[in-house]
């Protein structure tokens, strides 16, 4: 049989590959994005809210999304860098942050919507388990879905961190109580005080105390940071405390200063400049050269 060359031109790559570019790259799960988006026909063009919780390296980002056709549209968000303006200067990415940013994104949204004085949720986080409820003469509660994206929902995981503190800011976010840290799977109940250690870095200082006493040179490198911010194991539950009524008080969002061109110029750079022909040819013989008297002064 002679050799019969397959060209994949677009026409196979049309029938052939996967249909979405996200789902191609591993970006997106279009199974539950897409009962996420979806609305009831008989809503009327009203349009289905999800919180996004995305975790990064040294982010917590809370976002309130929802979709159109030509995309998704952010109708408010709120990150753990904000954070220092309410006083956590240190520990942006743990559990009782991402509280703190749930809690952000909540107040911030219900402000935007004129909903802040309705629905004031938890004023003081107790660790029990709270859902809004429908004010029986005012306007309903604002609603979103936890969009966790490719996360595993793992027990105990951030994201519930932020949703827990979404909903005790005052949205209505459908949950249960079996993903909080300090939920016994045997007995089917949530041991509040245990969330609440949680949201209010408990376990943080647990851990302070516990290194400080094992190995003290262990102790101040991982907390480095709070050293030189003057936080000790004690200050940890008043911190997260005041950031909590602080961000009652002003969850509104405040512009960035801009970037002057001293601060600018002091930024790192790590793009490397593209060369051209000439600086290449002048780099070669720069590497040949010190590579020749390299040998030579090895034969000597």
């Amino acid at each position: 049989m002679p050799f019969v060359k397959v060209v994949k031109n677009k026409a196979y790559y049309k029938r052939y590959q996967t249909k979405y570019r996200r789902r191609r790259e591993g970006k997106t799960d279009y199974y539950s994005r897409k009962r996420l988006v979806t609305q009831a026909k008989n809503k009327y063009n009203s349009p289905k809210y999800r919180l996004c919780v995305r975790i990064t390296n040294a982010d917590i980002v809370c976002q309130i999304i929802y979709a159109k056709i030509q995309g998704d549209v952010v109708l408010t968000a709120a990150y753990s860098h904000e954070l220092p303006r309410y006083g956590i200067k240190v520990g942006l990415t743990n559990w009782a942050a991402a509280y703190a940013t749930g809690l952000l994104c909540a107040r911030r949204v219900l402000q935007k919507l004129k909903l802040d004085t309705q629905y004031a949720g938890v004023t003081e986080a107790d660790g029990e388990f709270f859902e809004v409820e429908e004010n029986d003469d005012g306007p309903r509660p604002f609603k979103a879905f936890l969009d966790t994206g490719l996360r595993r929902s793992t027990t105990g995981h951030r994201i519930f961190g932020a949703l827990k503190g979404a909903a005790d800011g005052g949205v209505l976010v459908p949950h249960s109580e079996s993903r909080f840290p300090g939920y016994n799977k045997e007995k089917s109940e949530l041991d509040a005080e245990t969330l609440r250690k949680y949201i209010f870095g408990g376990h943080i200082s647990e851990y302070m105390e516990e290194l400080q006493e094992d190995d003290d040179e262990a102790f101040k490198r991982q907390f480095a940071r709070y050293i030189a911010n003057d936080i000790s194991a004690e200050d940890v539950e008043d911190m997260y405390k005041d950031a909590h009524a602080a961000i009652r008080a002003d969850p509104a969002a405040k512009p960035q200063p801009k970037i002057t061109a001293e601060r600018k110029a002091e930024q790192k750079k790590f793009t490397q400049t593209r060369r051209n022909r000439k600086q290449r040819e002048e780099r070669i013989k720069q590497k040949k050269a010190a590579f020749l008297k390299k040998l030579q002064a090895g034969d000597e």
